[in-house]
Protein backbone atom coordinates (compact mmCIF):
# COMPACT_ATOMS: atom_id res chain seq x y z
CA UNK A 1 0.00 0.00 0.00
CA UNK A 2 1.19 3.45 -0.82
CA UNK A 3 2.31 5.48 2.01
CA UNK A 4 3.04 9.35 1.88
CA UNK A 5 5.80 10.23 4.08
CA UNK A 6 6.19 13.87 3.61
CA UNK A 7 8.15 14.53 7.10
CA UNK A 8 11.25 12.37 6.40
CA UNK A 9 11.12 12.11 2.47
CA UNK A 10 11.44 15.88 1.72
CA UNK A 11 15.05 16.49 3.49
CA UNK A 12 16.17 14.05 0.60
CA UNK A 13 15.41 16.52 -1.91
CA UNK A 14 17.72 19.45 -0.39
CA UNK A 15 20.14 19.37 -3.04
CA UNK A 16 22.05 22.34 -3.71
CA UNK A 17 20.07 22.84 -6.91
CA UNK A 18 16.71 22.34 -5.66
CA UNK A 19 17.98 25.06 -2.49
CA UNK A 20 19.20 27.18 -4.94
CA UNK A 21 16.01 27.47 -6.60
CA UNK A 22 14.08 27.63 -3.42
CA UNK A 23 16.11 30.61 -2.14
CA UNK A 24 15.74 32.69 -5.80
CA UNK A 25 12.11 32.36 -5.54
CA UNK A 26 11.82 33.39 -1.87
CA UNK A 27 13.56 36.59 -3.08
CA UNK A 28 11.27 37.29 -5.89
CA UNK A 29 8.24 36.32 -3.32
CA UNK A 30 9.79 39.35 -1.52
CA UNK A 31 10.00 41.55 -4.46
CA UNK A 32 6.76 40.52 -5.65
CA UNK A 33 4.70 41.73 -1.96
CA UNK A 34 6.32 45.23 -2.71
CA UNK A 35 5.19 44.83 -6.29
CA UNK A 36 1.85 44.33 -5.56
CA UNK A 37 1.31 46.47 -2.75
CA UNK A 38 2.50 50.12 -4.69
CA UNK A 39 1.61 48.61 -8.14
CA UNK A 40 -1.92 47.09 -7.78
CA UNK A 41 -3.51 49.44 -10.32
CA UNK A 42 -0.71 48.48 -13.08
CA UNK A 43 -1.08 44.93 -13.11
CA UNK A 44 -4.65 44.87 -13.35
CA UNK A 45 -4.25 44.22 -17.05
CA UNK A 46 -1.70 41.48 -16.12
CA UNK A 47 -4.51 39.39 -13.97
CA UNK A 48 -6.63 39.54 -16.99
CA UNK A 49 -3.92 37.77 -19.35
CA UNK A 50 -2.92 35.76 -17.06
CA UNK A 51 -6.17 34.51 -16.83
CA UNK A 52 -7.30 34.16 -20.14
CA UNK A 53 -3.75 32.04 -20.99
CA UNK A 54 -4.21 29.65 -18.01
CA UNK A 55 -7.40 28.39 -18.95
CA UNK A 56 -6.54 28.33 -22.55
CA UNK A 57 -2.93 26.39 -21.88
CA UNK A 58 -4.31 23.94 -19.11
CA UNK A 59 -7.03 23.07 -21.68
CA UNK A 60 -5.26 22.85 -24.33
CA UNK A 61 -2.62 20.15 -22.69
CA UNK A 62 -5.57 18.36 -22.67
CA UNK A 63 -6.74 18.37 -26.70
CA UNK A 64 -9.46 20.79 -25.04
CA UNK A 65 -9.55 24.12 -27.28
CA UNK A 66 -11.48 26.52 -29.33
CA UNK A 67 -10.62 29.93 -31.46
CA UNK A 68 -8.92 32.92 -29.88
CA UNK A 69 -12.26 35.24 -29.92
CA UNK A 70 -14.28 32.51 -28.19
CA UNK A 71 -11.78 31.82 -25.47
CA UNK A 72 -11.17 35.44 -24.60
CA UNK A 73 -15.03 35.79 -24.42
CA UNK A 74 -15.48 32.81 -22.18
CA UNK A 75 -12.83 33.70 -19.59
CA UNK A 76 -14.33 37.08 -19.68
CA UNK A 77 -17.84 35.57 -19.28
CA UNK A 78 -19.23 37.22 -22.28
CA UNK A 79 -20.79 34.61 -23.72
CA UNK A 80 -22.11 31.24 -23.26
CA UNK A 81 -20.49 27.84 -24.14
CA UNK A 82 -21.91 26.53 -27.30
CA UNK A 83 -20.28 22.77 -26.89
CA UNK A 84 -18.73 20.19 -24.39
CA UNK A 85 -15.29 21.86 -25.06
CA UNK A 86 -16.73 24.79 -24.31
CA UNK A 87 -18.67 23.81 -21.32
CA UNK A 88 -15.04 22.40 -20.19
CA UNK A 89 -13.49 25.30 -20.61
CA UNK A 90 -16.20 27.42 -18.72
CA UNK A 91 -15.93 25.30 -16.08
CA UNK A 92 -11.65 25.82 -15.93
CA UNK A 93 -12.94 29.45 -15.57
CA UNK A 94 -14.93 29.49 -12.88
CA UNK A 95 -12.95 27.40 -10.88
CA UNK A 96 -9.92 29.20 -11.50
CA UNK A 97 -12.04 32.24 -10.50
CA UNK A 98 -12.59 30.94 -7.14
CA UNK A 99 -9.17 30.07 -6.29
CA UNK A 100 -7.94 33.51 -6.98
CA UNK A 101 -11.02 35.20 -4.88
CA UNK A 102 -11.25 33.10 -2.01
CA UNK A 103 -7.99 30.53 -1.81
CA UNK A 104 -7.82 31.76 1.95
CA UNK A 105 -10.56 29.72 2.64
CA UNK A 106 -10.51 26.68 0.52
CA UNK A 107 -8.39 23.90 2.55
CA UNK A 108 -6.78 20.90 1.06
CA UNK A 109 -9.34 18.54 2.08
CA UNK A 110 -10.94 15.67 -0.17
CA UNK A 111 -14.04 17.15 -0.40
CA UNK A 112 -12.85 20.55 -1.68
CA UNK A 113 -11.00 18.46 -3.96
CA UNK A 114 -14.88 16.49 -5.06
CA UNK A 115 -16.16 20.12 -5.17
CA UNK A 116 -13.48 21.62 -7.69
CA UNK A 117 -14.21 18.84 -9.45
CA UNK A 118 -17.69 19.28 -9.63
CA UNK A 119 -17.31 22.72 -10.93
CA UNK A 120 -14.98 21.53 -13.77
CA UNK A 121 -17.88 19.98 -14.98
CA UNK A 122 -20.95 21.78 -13.88
CA UNK A 123 -21.79 23.02 -17.50
CA UNK A 124 -21.94 19.79 -19.25
CA UNK A 125 -25.47 18.59 -17.13
CA UNK A 126 -24.27 14.85 -16.53
CA UNK A 127 -22.67 13.18 -13.42
CA UNK A 128 -18.95 13.39 -14.52
CA UNK A 129 -17.92 16.11 -12.45
CA UNK A 130 -17.24 15.28 -8.48
CA UNK A 131 -17.16 11.52 -8.00
CA UNK A 132 -14.27 9.37 -7.82
CA UNK A 133 -13.62 7.06 -10.42
CA UNK A 134 -15.73 3.67 -10.22
CA UNK A 135 -12.79 1.69 -13.39
CA UNK A 136 -9.76 1.38 -12.81
CA UNK A 137 -7.60 3.73 -15.38
CA UNK A 138 -4.61 3.80 -16.97
CA UNK A 139 -2.17 6.26 -17.98
CA UNK A 140 -1.19 5.97 -21.94
CA UNK A 141 0.46 7.63 -24.55
CA UNK A 142 0.00 8.09 -28.11
CA UNK A 143 3.16 6.43 -30.18
CA UNK A 144 4.05 8.15 -33.45
CA UNK A 145 2.99 4.97 -35.27
CA UNK A 146 -0.34 5.44 -34.10
CA UNK A 147 0.32 2.14 -31.37
CA UNK A 148 -0.15 3.42 -27.14
CA UNK A 149 1.84 2.64 -24.22
CA UNK A 150 1.14 3.08 -20.32
CA UNK A 151 3.18 5.16 -19.00
CA UNK A 152 1.45 4.23 -15.51
CA UNK A 153 -1.08 2.16 -14.16
CA UNK A 154 -2.75 4.55 -11.13
CA UNK A 155 -4.78 3.15 -8.05
CA UNK A 156 -7.33 0.70 -8.21
CA UNK A 157 -10.71 2.54 -8.73
CA UNK A 158 -11.58 1.00 -4.71
CA UNK A 159 -8.52 2.37 -3.22
CA UNK A 160 -9.08 6.04 -4.36
CA UNK A 161 -10.94 7.30 -1.42
CA UNK A 162 -9.02 6.26 0.99
CA UNK A 163 -5.75 7.14 -1.32
CA UNK A 164 -6.94 10.63 -1.41
CA UNK A 165 -7.81 11.03 2.13
CA UNK A 166 -4.48 9.87 3.74
CA UNK A 167 -2.61 12.08 0.53
CA UNK A 168 -4.80 14.83 2.47
CA UNK A 169 -3.88 14.27 5.57
CA UNK A 170 -0.35 13.82 5.30
CA UNK A 171 -0.28 17.17 3.52
CA UNK A 172 -2.53 18.99 6.06
CA UNK A 173 0.13 16.93 8.77
CA UNK A 174 3.43 18.65 7.93
CA UNK A 175 1.84 22.21 6.58
CA UNK A 176 0.22 22.27 10.67
CA UNK A 177 3.52 21.57 12.08
CA UNK A 178 5.49 23.68 9.95
CA UNK A 179 8.41 21.58 9.51
CA UNK A 180 9.06 21.50 5.82
CA UNK A 181 9.71 23.91 2.85
CA UNK A 182 6.17 24.37 0.91
CA UNK A 183 8.06 24.75 -2.29
CA UNK A 184 8.86 21.20 -2.13
CA UNK A 185 5.59 19.35 -0.27
CA UNK A 186 3.55 21.08 -2.63
CA UNK A 187 5.32 19.32 -5.95
CA UNK A 188 5.12 16.18 -4.17
CA UNK A 189 1.70 16.56 -3.74
CA UNK A 190 0.69 17.27 -7.11
CA UNK A 191 3.08 14.13 -8.44
CA UNK A 192 1.25 11.47 -5.98
CA UNK A 193 -2.45 13.06 -6.58
CA UNK A 194 -2.03 12.73 -10.21
CA UNK A 195 -0.34 8.69 -9.65
CA UNK A 196 -3.56 8.04 -7.64
CA UNK A 197 -5.32 9.51 -10.61
CA UNK A 198 -8.83 9.53 -8.81
CA UNK A 199 -11.23 10.82 -11.59
CA UNK A 200 -12.07 9.06 -14.76
CA UNK A 201 -11.37 12.58 -16.19
CA UNK A 202 -9.61 15.95 -15.49
CA UNK A 203 -6.94 14.82 -13.52
CA UNK A 204 -4.18 17.12 -15.02
CA UNK A 205 -6.46 20.26 -15.53
CA UNK A 206 -7.24 19.73 -11.53
CA UNK A 207 -3.67 18.95 -10.42
CA UNK A 208 -2.87 22.55 -11.98
CA UNK A 209 -5.79 24.35 -10.17
CA UNK A 210 -4.90 22.68 -7.20
CA UNK A 211 -0.93 23.51 -7.95
CA UNK A 212 -2.48 26.91 -7.79
CA UNK A 213 -4.14 26.60 -4.85
CA UNK A 214 -1.58 24.87 -2.32
CA UNK A 215 0.92 28.29 -4.27
CA UNK A 216 -1.68 30.97 -2.77
CA UNK A 217 -1.98 29.54 0.24
CA UNK A 218 1.60 29.89 1.42
CA UNK A 219 1.63 33.02 -0.06
CA UNK A 220 3.57 32.63 -3.66
CA UNK A 221 0.33 34.55 -5.76
CA UNK A 222 2.48 34.85 -9.07
CA UNK A 223 0.31 32.77 -10.98
CA UNK A 224 -2.30 35.69 -10.63
CA UNK A 225 -0.57 37.28 -13.21
CA UNK A 226 1.68 34.99 -14.77
CA UNK A 227 0.30 31.69 -16.40
CA UNK A 228 2.15 28.75 -15.01
CA UNK A 229 -0.17 26.48 -17.03
CA UNK A 230 1.12 28.28 -19.88
CA UNK A 231 4.95 27.80 -18.64
CA UNK A 232 3.56 23.94 -18.13
CA UNK A 233 1.84 23.97 -21.67
CA UNK A 234 5.08 25.49 -23.55
CA UNK A 235 7.67 23.02 -21.32
CA UNK A 236 4.65 19.74 -22.09
CA UNK A 237 7.73 17.27 -22.94
CA UNK A 238 9.29 17.75 -20.10
CA UNK A 239 6.32 17.85 -17.81
CA UNK A 240 5.67 14.32 -18.87
CA UNK A 241 9.14 13.32 -18.70
CA UNK A 242 9.94 14.58 -15.33
CA UNK A 243 6.46 13.25 -14.53
CA UNK A 244 7.09 9.95 -15.38
CA UNK A 245 10.72 9.78 -13.87
CA UNK A 246 9.13 10.37 -10.58
CA UNK A 247 6.40 7.88 -10.68
CA UNK A 248 8.63 5.24 -11.39
CA UNK A 249 8.27 2.53 -8.66
CA UNK A 250 5.38 5.17 -6.96
CA UNK A 251 3.46 1.82 -5.83
CA UNK A 252 6.16 0.45 -4.25
CA UNK A 253 7.25 3.62 -2.12
CA UNK A 254 10.58 3.74 -4.09
CA UNK A 255 10.28 6.66 -6.38
CA UNK A 256 12.50 9.59 -6.51
CA UNK A 257 10.55 12.96 -6.15
CA UNK A 258 13.62 15.11 -7.44
CA UNK A 259 13.23 15.40 -11.75
CA UNK A 260 9.31 16.55 -10.84
CA UNK A 261 10.42 18.67 -7.93
CA UNK A 262 13.12 20.47 -9.75
CA UNK A 263 10.80 20.56 -13.08
CA UNK A 264 7.96 22.72 -11.04
CA UNK A 265 10.14 24.58 -9.01
CA UNK A 266 11.93 25.91 -12.27
CA UNK A 267 8.09 26.72 -13.79
CA UNK A 268 7.68 28.88 -10.68
CA UNK A 269 10.95 30.41 -10.94
CA UNK A 270 10.68 31.03 -14.53
CA UNK A 271 7.20 32.98 -13.53
CA UNK A 272 8.70 34.82 -11.06
CA UNK A 273 11.25 36.00 -13.45
CA UNK A 274 8.67 36.77 -15.90
CA UNK A 275 6.26 38.94 -13.69
CA UNK A 276 9.45 40.39 -12.32
CA UNK A 277 10.55 42.33 -16.15
CA UNK A 278 6.86 42.75 -16.80
CA UNK A 279 6.01 44.74 -14.28
CA UNK A 280 9.29 46.94 -14.21
CA UNK A 281 8.27 47.55 -17.96
CA UNK A 282 5.24 48.46 -16.80
CA UNK A 283 6.23 50.70 -13.64
CA UNK A 284 9.50 52.50 -15.71
CA UNK A 285 8.68 55.94 -15.88
CA UNK A 286 12.05 56.87 -17.98
CA UNK A 287 10.98 54.80 -20.45
CA UNK A 288 8.76 55.81 -23.36
CA UNK A 289 6.02 53.19 -24.76
CA UNK A 290 8.25 52.66 -27.74
CA UNK A 291 11.07 51.94 -25.74
CA UNK A 292 9.61 49.87 -24.18
CA UNK A 293 8.78 47.73 -27.33
CA UNK A 294 12.24 47.59 -28.13
CA UNK A 295 13.12 46.43 -24.92
CA UNK A 296 10.97 44.04 -24.84
CA UNK A 297 12.43 42.76 -28.01
CA UNK A 298 15.99 43.44 -27.36
CA UNK A 299 15.54 41.28 -24.12
CA UNK A 300 13.47 38.16 -25.77
CA UNK A 301 15.06 34.80 -26.07
CA UNK A 302 14.41 34.70 -29.78
CA UNK A 303 11.40 35.84 -32.33
CA UNK A 304 8.24 37.62 -30.75
CA UNK A 305 5.44 38.49 -32.64
CA UNK A 306 3.06 41.78 -31.87
CA UNK A 307 0.81 39.62 -30.28
CA UNK A 308 2.91 38.47 -27.57
CA UNK A 309 4.17 42.32 -27.48
CA UNK A 310 0.86 43.31 -26.70
CA UNK A 311 0.42 40.76 -24.23
CA UNK A 312 3.53 42.21 -22.46
CA UNK A 313 2.37 45.45 -22.42
CA UNK A 314 -1.61 45.49 -22.10
CA UNK A 315 -1.18 49.00 -21.74
CA UNK A 316 0.18 49.97 -25.12
CA UNK A 317 -1.96 50.41 -27.74
CA UNK A 318 -1.72 48.02 -31.23
CA UNK A 319 -1.35 51.34 -33.10
CA UNK A 320 1.68 52.10 -30.77
CA UNK A 321 3.32 48.87 -31.00
CA UNK A 322 2.66 48.96 -34.80
CA UNK A 323 4.47 52.06 -35.38
CA UNK A 324 6.96 51.67 -32.66
CA UNK A 325 7.74 47.58 -34.86
CA UNK A 326 7.94 49.95 -38.47
CA UNK A 327 10.84 52.57 -37.10
CA UNK A 328 13.12 50.00 -35.50
CA UNK A 329 12.71 48.34 -38.68
CA UNK A 330 13.76 51.43 -40.68
CA UNK A 331 16.25 52.13 -38.37
CA UNK A 332 17.68 48.27 -38.33
CA UNK A 333 17.27 47.67 -34.72
CA UNK A 334 15.37 44.43 -35.33
CA UNK A 335 14.75 42.36 -38.04
CA UNK A 336 11.13 41.63 -39.46
CA UNK A 337 11.16 37.46 -40.16
CA UNK A 338 7.98 36.17 -42.36
CA UNK A 339 4.31 38.28 -43.18
CA UNK A 340 1.29 38.70 -42.58
CA UNK A 341 -0.05 37.49 -39.07
CA UNK A 342 2.99 35.04 -38.99
CA UNK A 343 5.64 37.64 -38.92
CA UNK A 344 7.71 37.96 -36.07
CA UNK A 345 10.95 40.30 -35.06
CA UNK A 346 14.09 39.65 -33.32
CA UNK A 347 17.39 41.92 -32.03
CA UNK A 348 19.77 43.03 -34.37
CA UNK A 349 22.19 41.34 -32.58
CA UNK A 350 25.07 42.81 -35.42
CA UNK A 351 24.08 45.93 -34.98
CA UNK A 352 25.78 46.19 -31.47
Amino acid sequence: MREFNYREKWKELLTPEIVSMIVQIHEYKGEQRLFIESKADSLSSLLEIAKIQSTEASNRIEGIYTSDDRIKALVLDKTNPKNRKECEIAGYRDVLNTIHESYEHIPVRPSIILQLHRDLYKFEGSNTGGQYKVSDNEIREELADGSYRIRFTPVHAWETSSAIEELCDAYDSVRKERIVEPLVIIPMFVLDFLCIHPFGDGNGRLSRLLTLLLLYREGYIVGKYISIEKLIEKTKEAYYQNLELSSYKWHENENDYEPFVKYYLGVILAAYRDFSSRVKLLTDKELSKPDRVREIIKHNLGPITKSEILKKCPDISQITVQRALIDLTNKEDIIKLGGGRYTKYIWNEEKQ
